[in-house]
């Protein structure tokens, strides 16, 4: 049968679900809003998208890593509060979410939001039921599958921060040093020459003004200040990189003479931390309350 345009508006201010959502229901129910409406709350769609605004800066990182230890996949899911990233359904849905994208290698989030969970929905079809039935904002933020030829290392921090280390060469237990050290140091790139130029130049220029500035070197010739100004440069790369940073368990050789000694080398890195680079919203009850005071006392006017 045909659906309006307008029973679709209706539905959807109703429910707060999507549109094709909606346009579904209201064909599987012959056009009958009560029925679809009821059909939603039953299949978990109901106020689902409305609750997609809200900020879920909270939530989990899980791996799941292949049985021959050549692959692993890692996801980031996230939640309102801190309170339901410790409840057992969502862990159990960020687990499930985990293995799916393993077994599909979904490498974006919306490949792993269609990928069947062991239930038979999808795992957005999961999500909304869940979003549903705790009643937060829930949504998979990240995820990413890492292979090698050699060995993947992966490391959890509590559930907030995870790890996954492609490297060749050395053995699991290297591999998993390597992926703590990636979850503790957090490198942004693999090596200084992995940086891109324009950030190079930027940071050249910037302690290039600090050398001059600085009264110690007043006097010195620009060729003096040149060389003291890459080895500035030099230690701010390898702050930023993994080859270039301290080993984490021995802090007296860089990850790279690590990695020599064992013949080995990293291939690829990943590294996720809940809640990084969303902007948490700060309550101000107080403010928010009077706010409402006088919207009711100004409406009375």
């Amino acid at each position: 049968m045909s659906v309006t345009a307008e029973s679709v508006k209706q539905l959807r201010e109703r429910t707060g679900a999507g549109m094709m959502e909606c346009k579904r229901a209201l064909v599987e129910t012959g056009g009958d809003l009560d029925a679809a409406a009821e059909l939603m709350r039953k299949q978990g769609l109901a106020k689902a998208d409305k609750k997609a605004a809200r900020v879920a800066a909270e939530g989990v990182v899980m791996v799941e890593k292949a049985a021959d230890g050549r692959a692993a996949a890692m996801v980031e899911v996230n939640c309102e509060t801190d309170f339901v990233a410790r409840e057992q359904d969502f862990r159990g849905f960020a687990a499930d979410v985990t293995r799916a994208a393993l077994a599909a290698r979904a490498g974006s989030v919306e490949a792993v939001l269609a990928a069947k969970l062991p239930s038979g929905d999808t795992a957005d079809e999961r999500r909304r039921a869940l979003v549903a039935k705790i009643g937060e904002n829930i949504s998979v933020r990240r995820v990413v599958v890492v292979e090698s030829q050699g060995q993947i290392g992966a490391y959890l921090h509590g559930g907030r921060i995870g790890a996954l280390v492609a490297i060749e060469g050395g053995d699991a237990e290297l591999a998993r040093d390597i992926a703590m050290h990636v979850a503790a140091s957090n490198p942004r790139y693999l090596s200084a020459a992995q940086v891109p130029a324009a950030e190079v130049a930027k940071e050249r220029e910037i302690l290039t003004e600090q050398a001059r500035g600085d009264a110690k070197n007043q006097g010195k010739p620009d060729n003096i200040l040149a060389k003291i100004v890459e080895g500035k440069v030099g230690k701010a790369l390898s702050e930023i990189t993994l080859l270039g940073q301290p080993f984490v368990r021995d802090d007296k050789q860089t990850v790279e003479k690590l990695l020599a000694g064992a013949k080995a080398k990293v291939t690829a890195f990943e590294r996720f931390e809940v809640g990084a680079g969303i902007e948490k919203r700060q309550d101000d009850f107080v403010a928010e309350v009077m706010a409402q005071v006088k919207g009711a006392s100004g409406s009375k006017h």
